[in-house]
């Protein structure tokens, strides 16, 4: 399929941000809006590289209802669109080990209390009861909220793309933006790898490429891509069905049930920014190490699969949304690891955002650019 010579809107990257924003745009009547993806396919980077989690326990009001709005989008998904997501609320546990973590996500259980998140706070003994496989002997304290779980991430961003195609909306796959053209302070459209297309409106929906396609536009964008990576087990008969998306907050080191077995992954502090996305098998090493100390169970496990993907980094841990000093030019991106689960609220807000001069479901008027050189970040603790 050739691409379009104009456009009357520009949606670069189709992962889960920009496949909401092709549905909604396109669901508010906008009649040539596009999506440009790089890949062969549709949301195989972040977006498809990601753990599938989706949750309500967040240590800033913002996130909390970000997430108020965008989960239950996710819930209706099979009723709004005929696309099974495979929701399953499996629940988040956060194990605590520090004092300082204990204190902190106490005074985020009161906040998400507040929203109507009624989460469970757990002593380090209602820990220990709830994982009996698991050896927890350090534990302090936990918290638990069952609307948590898992969702498959696939599923979401073609129920977008096929919504967004059903309404006008356009999507093409293996076009690259090679370049952004301004005129007078105002965007004129992208150069891609089949050629140049105008349009007066482009997004930036690139998730960790967002800073490279806003530099080619002029405009700094404070995101940068960081590595992250995935394993995944054969069947542990002795997994229990009701285990839940474990979080040894500490350690940065989590663990949830994937068919018949185990998915763990562990965030690695020394990670050097930059867009490899090849395992790294040492720290593969020190992940395994980790999760057999914790559940033992782990030892007799064979690997199934293994991954890395992208976070997109902002330095408060926090996406951007709206404008740029560039006319017309606009970003949706830099989720910190929690993107996936607010893509669908967020495709909204864009188009309310555009359309409208305001986000109006959730005010994220404090997400903005102009943040980072204002002084005005807001950081997110629960960051695994």
């Amino acid at each position: 399929m050739s691409i379009p010579s104009s456009a009357d809107m520009i949606i670069v990257g189709g992962g889960v941000m920009g496949a909401s924003i092709l549905y909604h745009m396109a669901a508010r009547g906008v009649k040539n809006v596009i999506l440009l993806e790089k890949n062969e396919f549709f949301g195989q980077e972040a977006t498809g590289r990601c753990a599938g989690g989706v949750r309500y326990q967040f240590s800033t009001e913002i996130n909390v209802k970000l997430s108020l709005e965008s989960l239950p989008m996710i819930e209706r998904f099979k009723e709004d669109f005929g696309q099974d997501v495979n929701y399953r609320k499996t629940g988040y546990l956060f194990v605590l080990t520090r004092e300082k973590d204990v204190e902190t996500f106490r005074h985020n259980v009161a906040m998400q209390h507040s929203l109507g998140v009624m989460t469970e706070w757990l002593d380090g003994d209602e820990v220990r009861r709830r994982l009996p496989l698991m050896l927890l002997d350090d534990v302090l304290a936990g918290t638990y909220y069952p609307k948590d779980g898992i969702v498959d991430p696939n599923s979401v961003v073609m129920g977008y793309i096929g919504a967004a195609g059903r309404l006008g909306g356009k999507s093409y796959n293996k076009v690259e933006v090679t370049g952004v053209r301004t005129l007078g302070g105002k965007v004129q459209g992208v150069e891609t790898n089949q050629g140049f297309i105008s349009a007066p409106v482009v997004i930036n929906a690139a998730g960790p490429w967002a800073g490279e396609l806003g530099r080619l536009a002029g405009v700094e964008i404070p995101i940068v891509p960081l590595r992250r990576q995935i394993m995944t087990t054969n069947p542990l008969p002795k997994l229990p069905a009701d285990f839940p998306f474990v979080l040894d907050f500490a350690q940065s080191l989590y663990f949830h049930r994937e068919g018949e077995g185990l998915l763990t992954g562990m965030s690695n502090p020394g990670e050097k920014i930059g867009f490899d996305e090849n395992v790294d098998p040492d720290w593969e090493l020190v992940n395994l190490e980790a999760a057999i100390a914790r559940l033992p169970l782990l030892e007799s496990a064979s690997l199934a699969s293994h991954w890395a993907g992208l976070y997109e980094n902002t330095p408060d841990a926090h996406p951007i949304y709206g404008s740029t000093p560039l006319g017309g030019f606009y970003v949706c991106a830099g989720f910190s690891g929690h993107g996936f689960m607010h893509g669908p609220v967020s495709g909204k807000l864009m188009a309310e955002i555009i359309l409208d001069g305001a986000s109006k479901t959730v005010d994220v008027s404090m997400l903005d650019l102009a943040r980072f050189h204002e002084g005005r970040q807001i950081r997110e603790y629960n960051v695994v």
